[in-house]
């Protein structure tokens, strides 16, 4: 799958959206890939999923027992990578505000890992869902998302294979260019900036 085979996949699902956008970082975006839009057709998730899986070098492939992802929106994702790679997935929740998986999911010590995402923006959840897979016991051996929008900055401490990137510039809401400052800001995403 190509970036615009991917891309087209965003725009029939109607995910890919212009405006004004307060990510989950707190930044501002002109541009937003909605992935729960996008992960809504089961198959479009699976081929997405598949697509990702054929990036990935066959050492680390043969590398993964589990896939972990954070919820909210890494939940679909990581659940088609699981189904792709033919392993377990699970998902991690801020119950206190902090990763950690609940639900009965665990990890027996040195499991290896995939985390995934749906969007890496700073990779700030990213390097925390990776903290909490070692709380747990797992080894994170590679990261994944459907979108890199980190600019090539997200550093995750660990191989990260991303399905595309989508190099949008960002701002902090103090520093918005005029025309994004004349439109009324929406959050789309699932937590609060």
């Amino acid at each position: 799958m190509t970036e615009d085979d991917v891309l087209a996949e965003f725009r029939a699902a109607e995910a890919l959206l212009e405006g004004h956008f307060i990510l989950s970082s707190g930044l501002r975006s002109s541009r937003y890939l909605q992935c729960a839009r996008v992960l809504m057709d089961p198959a479009r998730g699976a081929r997405l999923a598949e697509a990702l899986v054929a990036r990935l070098p066959a050492d680390v492939r043969a590398q993964i027992a589990a896939v972990v992802s954070p919820a909210m929106g890494g939940v679909i994702a990581g659940h088609e990578m699981g189904r792709a790679l033919g392993v377990p997935a699970m998902f991690l929740e801020r119950p206190e505000g902090t990763f950690e998986l609940r639900r009965g999911f665990r990890l027996d010590p040195g499991t290896k890992v995939f985390m995934m995402e749906d969007v890496v923006t700073t990779g700030l959840s990213s390097r925390e869902a990776i903290a909490a897979i070692a709380r747990a016991g797992g080894e994170t051996v590679a990261a994944g998302a459907l979108v890199d929008r980190s600019n090539g900055t997200a550093d995750l401490g660990v191989p990260f294979y991303p399905l595309i990137r989508l190099d949008v510039p960002t701002y902090s809401a103090d520093a918005l260019p005029p025309e994004l400052a004349a439109i009324p800001a929406i959050k789309p995403g699932s937590r609060a900036a």
